[in-house]
């Protein structure tokens, strides 16, 4: 044993509190996900079947934000 308590024993842990913690009902539900997986892939693969369409709400986002950003610093000068 080192004098280090720093230095943790990783065999000192309670074999009842481990067996407790993994059988509780909350770790037992598998979270719900989405048929066709993450909402990242699905947005993902929209992006590439659908190029036209990803970059023309991206021109309006960014016409949007800047439109916003303009009026901002319009009202406030």
């Amino acid at each position: 044993m080192s004098s280090d308590p720093s230095v943790t024993d990783e065999t000192s842990t309670n074999p009842v509190e481990v067996a407790s913690a993994e059988s509780t009902p909350a770790n037992d539900a598998a979270p719900t996900r989405p048929p066709g997986g993450t909402y990242t892939k699905m947005a993902m693969r929209n992006m590439v079947r659908q190029p036209k369409r990803s970059l023309l709400e991206f021109g309006l986002t960014t016409v949007g934000l800047l439109a916003l950003l303009i009026g901002l610093s319009y009202l406030t000068r």
